[in-house]
């Protein structure tokens, strides 16, 4: 029998209740006749304190609580892939009204077909494949975790719903147990895995600065803050389109409604650039507006980060996309303050920092228990208050991560995008990726990543030299590293989501144009030390040319940008010889 208690205190999110039988820490709840779903966050004695995931309006002293005996959960399934959830994996209703609700307590009946991969007598493991599901694209299902044993029966080829038993396995101890297409699973608690692998190939995002200056392994974790109107949501977008990821995880916590409504809005008509089928085949979205209840958006992430795994252990590559963990942290320091805690810095909890890290240690590139190998990148987007990086959730979570792409707001309203500031960003990954690009044919990455961002560095002091004492007044060689700074921004840095040649770069293609911009830099202060003039080097051709090529060679014309290199030899040769007829 499910143990019950009476509501004795109401404050928003946040109740308590006089126990009648005991309850147990992070139960899952059920409150009041409509069955509010909510979860045990404290006991004392016979008093338990409760948050609840829903709105709490019309709770009065005296409404019942029933345990469920489980912790919060999420259904796990083939029903995930094209569908759009709230923060406790409920279905979203199509916008009927001006506010997103939930339809109902759970998924649809669906039927899925189902392709069993086993026969009655074998001996199965947790993790390993019991069959396949669906049509396009196909997905495994596997044998929960904690499970395993001996194939009692298994059903035929067939359409199935989530719930319908589909195996009947007998375990060591003799009981028997049946199985679905789909399990619940506790949202707080990471999926077993077999080990940890450790980063060997880049997610390759598309993004020419990100990937080539600043890249994410897969199964890294990546933090993205930045201000209002930096562009985080737009890149996120930009890296759930084009990131080699098989599936993506969107989850939306707390953002503004209007931002949520453009994701909603946007995402099941992109295109899936891979397979030409929409996009939203192999992504799911979990949304939690600002204006659903706050403590949803403290359980959001981690259902988020729940379904990663579960697709992870199916073998798959996942990118998670969670914007923002700001507006989660201030769930946190929300349902914090009406527990009655001691705030820590900027009001927020003490353990902020244990639950960023508990987050993001989730991410991983591993062998699962099956002995596949599969992974979940996790970009986090942070949205400091006026832009600060100092405030407690940037800096607890550069802790916790090994890629940093700082947004910045004066590159945004200079129109740069991505306004990622390349001299705050960071890839402690960079060294392990090293090997990979050499694999792919470009053996001086490491090199000519460090000569770019040397290049950027001394830029920065030059330019405050040249605000100072004017841009004439600096030394031939400065003037040429401005002229090559600027070169490589608008050649390598900037590049548009908006541009249909532009907006996507392969990894072959941003080696081919970082070697085009180098050798140019390479030959300008050769041209320079045999005495051309800056003026001659910037009135060269090619120098329009190189400054344009993300626009003007797309993926289709990846060998012409190597052929520019003979054009470089030749205008620069022209340069080096006109001193010498002119002298």
């Amino acid at each position: 029998m499910s143990p019950e208690a009476r509501v004795s205190w109401v404050s928003g999110p946040v109740l308590r209740a006089r126990a009648i039988a005991p309850f147990h820490l992070q139960e899952s709840i059920l409150v009041g006749p409509d069955g509010l779903i909510g979860e045990v966050v404290q006991l004392s004695g016979q008093e338990i304190v409760a948050q609840v995931y829903e709105d709490t309006t019309g709770l009065k002293p005296g409404t019942i609580v029933r345990g469920t005996g489980q912790a919060l959960s999420a259904r796990l399934g083939p029903g995930l892939l094209g569908h759009l959830f709230d923060g406790l994996l409920r279905p979203l209703e199509p916008a009927t009204d001006p506010f997103i609700r939930p339809r109902g307590s759970g998924r649809a009946a669906q039927r899925h077909a189902f392709e069993p991969t086993v026969r009655v007598g074998d001996v199965v493991r947790s993790g390993e494949r019991l069959g396949l599901v669906g049509t396009a694209p196909r997905q495994s299902c596997l044998i929960p975790p904690g499970h395993g044993g001996t194939v009692l029966s298994v059903a035929d080829p067939g359409n199935y719903t989530d719930a319908e038993p589909i195996a009947t396995l007998r375990g060591a101890d003799g009981a028997s147990c049946l199985l679905a297409l789909a399990h619940a699973w506790p949202i707080r608690k990471p999926r077993p895995i077999e080990s940890r692998l450790p980063p060997s190939a880049p997610m390759i995002t598309g993004q020419r600065l990100l990937d080539t200056l600043f890249p994410v392994a897969r199964g890294g974790r990546a933090a993205m803050p930045g201000g209002f109107g930096t562009g985080k949501t737009i890149l996120q977008e930009a890296i759930a389109k084009w990131c080699d990821a098989d599936v993506i995880v969107y989850v939306g916590c707390g953002e503004r409604g209007n931002e949520m409504a453009e994701v909603l809005d946007e995402f099941p008509s992109l295109e899936d650039p891979r397979s030409a089928r929409p996009l939203m085949e192999r992504t799911v979205i979990i949304a939690n507006a600002s204006n659903m209840p706050v403590a949803a958006r403290e359980a959001s992430v981690y259902t988020a980060i729940t379904v990663a795994e579960y697709f992870r252990d199916q073998g798959l590559n996942v990118a998670l996309m969670a914007d923002s963990t700001s507006r989660w942290a201030e769930a946190l320091r929300e349902v914090s303050g009406r527990l009655g805690e001691l705030p820590g810095e900027a009001g927020y909890p003490a353990y902020l920092s244990s639950r960023l890290a508990e987050f993001y240690e989730r991410a991983g590139r591993v062998r699962t228990l099956g002995g596949a190998e599969g992974s979940v990148t996790l970009i986090g987007a942070i949205s400091p208050p006026a832009g600060d990086f100092s405030e407690p959730v940037t800096m607890h979570t550069r802790r916790c991560v090994r890629t940093l792409w700082a947004l910045d707001r004066d590159r945004a309203q200079a129109r740069f995008f991505p306004a990622v500031h390349p001299l705050q960003s960071y890839s402690a990954d960079a060294a392990a990726l090293a090997p990979w690009w050499q694999s792919r044919g470009n053996p001086r990455w490491s090199e000519q990543r460090t000569t770019v961002l040397e290049l950027l560095t001394e830029q920065v002091h030059l330019d405050r030299m040249a605000r100072i004492l004017g841009k004439d007044a600096l030394a031939p060689a400065q003037q040429l590293t401005l002229l090559c700074a600027e070169l490589a921004c608008e050649a390598i840095l900037r590049q548009s989501s908006f541009s249909p040649v532009d907006r996507y770069c392969s990894p072959e293609r941003q080696s081919a144009m970082l070697g085009i911009v180098l050798r140019f830099i390479e030959l300008a202060h050769a041209a320079l030390t045999r005495g051309a003039t800056i003026e001659s080097i910037a009135a060269l051709p090619i120098r329009a040319v190189v400054q344009r090529i993300g626009e003007e060679y797309g993926e289709d014309r990846i060998a012409q940008i190597a052929a520019l290199s003979g054009r470089l030899d030749s205008e620069f040769a022209t340069l080096a010889a006109e001193p010498a007829r002119a002298s």
